[in-house]
Formats: C-alpha cells, structure tokens, sequence
C-alpha cells in the first residue's frame, strides 16, 4: 500500500511543503525532505524503508572508501565490485527469486512440489537501486565529487518526488542542487504548472484508456480485428500517459523544492524509428544503461559482432529490469533486435521513406511491443497476437466492442493529439501574449478541479511503473 493520490496531495505534500519553507537553513530543509521522503516510502510498508536506508548507508560508505582510496585503484575498485554486487543481489533476490525458482521448477520436475518463495516486491527498488550505484561508479570514475554529508546523499536516494517511479536521478547532476539550490517564485509557479499537467495525464487520460483496455483486453478473442488493435493502442496510450504523467509529476514537485531533474520523455510516438523511439522515451533508464552497460562492455568500439552482442546484453537486461517475467526479457530483446536490424540495413531504407510512412512503421512496432509487455502469460500473449492478423473470432468487430470504442473515441483523439508537440506549440503561441499566463492560471486550476473530482469518484489506481 502507498499514499493515496488525495493524501498525498492535500496533506502529506502540503506538510511537507510548509515544513519545507519553514526552515531556512539549507542544511535543515535536506533534513526534512530526507525524513518525510523516508516516511513516505515507509507509509505501508515500513519494514521496506529499513531496506533502503541500509541501501543508503551501504551506498554511503562505499562512496566514501572509494574516494579515500584513490590512489590506490585496486582497493578501490575492490570497494566499487563489492558495492556493486550488494546492490545487484538485493535487488535480485526481492525482485527475481520468484522467477529464478519458478524457471528452475520448469526445467527439473522434481522441484514442482515446492512452493515458490512469495517476497514482497519494495516499491521503486529498482528506480533506487540504479540511482545508489550510478552514485559509486562515477566516484570511481571521478565523475563526481564524494558526498560527506549522509543527509545530502540520504536525500538524493530517498527524494520523493521521484522516487518510486522515475525518473533515474544521478547523483553528478543534482550534486551542486543538493548543496545550492535557490528557490524562487518563477520556478515554484512552473513547478506547479508541469505537476497539474502530469496529474491530468495520469487521471484524465491514462485511467480512461486504462478501463477501454480492461474491457476490449477480457474479451479479445471475440471482439475482431479492430477491437483487439483499438485495445492494443489504447494501452500504448496509456502507458505513455501514465509514465510521462509521473515523470512531469515528480519533475515538478522537484522544481517546487529548488531541484532541476532531466526531461524523462521527449514525445516519443513522432519518431521514425525505433533506435529514435528509446532516444525519447524513458530516456534516464536508456541513459543509465548505456553509459553503465554498453559502454563499459565496449558499446560500438569493438566491431559490429561485438557490437551486436553488447546491444543483446543491454536490451535483455533492459527488459529483464522492467519486470520478473520472461515476457518482459522477450520485450527487450524484440526492440534490441530491431534497433539492430535497423543499424545493420534498414535504417538507410527507412530514412529514404516519407515522414508519414516512417512515423508508421515504428508505431506498428512498437505497438506489438507493448503487447509482448503487457501480457505476462504466453498462453494469452500468443493467440492475442493472432487476433491482431485475423486469427480471432468476431470478424472485423462487433456490435458491442465498437459500441464501446465509439464511446472512448475522444478519449483516444486527446491521447493522440497530446502525444505529439500541437498543445506544446500552442502553449508556446499564447504564452507569449499578454493574457497568456492568466489562461495558464485556469488551466491549472480546471486541471487540479477535474483530477480531483475524478479521484474522489475512482478507486486507487497505481502507476503503472510503481511495479518496478
């Protein structure tokens, strides 16, 4: 269990706000922000917030002994692989027993009659995890200064703003943030613009998409052809809204404590192509592995077979830390192999198309991708498929699935419209009038009305992303 979207909201976010402005030493607002993110984390499941402060502490400490000993870069790099491996091996095994053990019973029958250990998943252990040893590497690599303070660094791992979801923060670019930061109005005002906007992507548009999916996902082998793609695509909508809407929820209840994190999504549904998708989407996490994985395994440097190979390695584990599942280890290496196939032939094809076409064909892509992630179960994943290409019953459609679809349709063109830069360049357009701000002023204000009015009438609907 975690906060509530309207308790956090309303009272622990307000809270922790005039807690926050009420002290004016910067060593004293790190102190609040790092114990209030720590009850935050530990709201419903205090037992896990002793996981991450030892994360803490561990990450601490290594960071320290790593810059003690750099002189000497054989202890020090004996300080990073320790570190390095405690990190992975909690992670490991909170987050992929229940696979390893399910995988391993599959193989040797004998194993079937015991039970599969059920360890309870941290929420966003893996978001910190990253974060706590990209810290280590790059004071190993002289990337970044040590940080002495354990409030400093406690509040890098712990921030709630984006702490159970993204984006993944590194420490060298919030360094100088964590000790000099200076809030303002005009920041603490954007701030609050870019969270209203998140909050609306999440509640006005994702959960929408999220109950036609639902209802088109129970009944797919019966709704046709177009039922079963409408569905697939309401779900690539969705989750595009859900994860962008939290990435610019947290970046900007980072703004309205003085914090500047990186831009997580950069409209990735206008590429043209694969390799062009993952440069805009969740681009902290493609950013981590690759100067984490790829580039230390050799990235491009070492031919195209080794570059083949790292860019399986990278995408394997890419899909393997979105979830304890084969299918998503199966969804990784289906973009990875298109990015490849891209970089060996296709890609001097694909550029040669017009714009429309391209854009399409990476759509299509990446639509089929997000079915290889989205179903768990083989068993449903493959006939599902099947229905995309006829292979369902229910012909084209049918009456009660485009019953339904109709309903959803605005819902499906604000998602499409919202996905691409129009509103963006609008904004821009009548932002620079006189009146502009004031209509930015209403905005905000019917956004937070309408999310909260449909939070008050909804159940509790997760983040996608908090799963992971």
């Amino acid at each position: 269990m975690v906060f509530s979207s309207l308790l956090f909201i309303f009272i622990y976010f307000a809270i922790t706000l005039a807690l926050y402005y009420a002290v004016p030493n910067r060593v004293y607002r790190n102190v609040i922000l790092c114990l209030l993110s720590l009850v935050f984390y530990g709201w419903g499941e205090p037992t896990f917030v002793v996981l991450m402060i030892f994360s803490i502490l561990m990450n601490y400490t290594a960071g320290l002994l790593v810059g003690r000993f750099r002189e000497n870069k054989k202890k020090a790099r004996a300080v990073l692989t320790v570190a390095v491996i405690i990190n992975l091996l909690l992670l490991a095994i909170f987050k992929y027993t229940g696979l390893f053990v399910d995988t391993l019973k599959s193989i040797f029958p004998f194993l079937r009659s015991y039970a599969t250990p059920a360890i309870p998943l941290p929420i966003g252990i893996s978001f910190y995890t990253f974060q706590a040893m990209s810290y280590v590497i790059d004071v190993y690599r002289e990337e970044t200064t040590v940080q002495k303070n354990p409030v400093y660094f406690g509040t890098y791992v712990s921030l709630f703003p984006q702490l159970i979801a993204g984006p993944i923060v590194r420490y060298r670019d919030v360094a100088d943030q964590l000790e000099g930061r200076k809030e303002n109005v005009e920041q603490f005002a954007s701030g609050v613009k870019l969270f209203s906007v998140g909050l609306a992507k999440k509640v006005l548009v994702a959960n929408q998409l999220a109950a036609l999916w639902e209802v088109l996902k129970a009944q797919y082998a019966t709704n046709g052809i177009l039922a079963s793609w409408v569905g697939i695509i309401a779900f690539s909508f969705q989750i595009y809204f859900d994860f962008s809407g939290y990435s610019d929820m947290a970046i900007g209840l980072g703004r309205m404590f003085g914090f500047e994190f990186l831009r997580n999504f950069d409209y990735p549904y206008i590429s043209k192509n694969i390799s062009e998708f993952w440069r805009r989407w969740h681009i902290s996490l493609s950013t981590w592995f690759k100067e984490y994985v790829y580039i230390p395994l050799g990235g491009n440097r070492k031919g195209i077979g080794r570059t083949l190979i790292n860019t399986a390695v990278v995408w394997g584990l890419t899909g393997l830390w979105h979830g304890a599942s084969w299918n998503f280890a199966l969804w990784g290496l289906y973009f990875g192999l298109l990015i490849m196939i891209e970089k060996l032939f296709l890609g001097k094809y694909i550029k040669k198309l017009p714009g429309f076409m391209s854009n399409m064909y990476m759509f299509v892509l990446v639509v089929l991708g997000w079915a290889l992630f989205d179903f768990t179960d083989m068993k449903q994943l493959i006939p599902f498929l099947g229905t995309l290409f006829g292979g369902g019953a229910g012909g084209f459609v049918t009456h009660d699935a485009w019953v339904y679809i109709v309903s959803y349709l605005p819902v499906l063109i604000v998602a499409a419209v919202g996905s691409s830069p129009l509103l963006k360049n609008l904004h821009n357009k009548y932002l620079s009038a006189s009146w502009g701000k004031w209509v930015d002023i209403v905005l905000v204000l019917a956004s937070l009305t309408l999310c909260t009015a449909s939070l008050v009438s909804s159940g509790y609907n997760p983040f996608i992303y908090f799963r992971f």
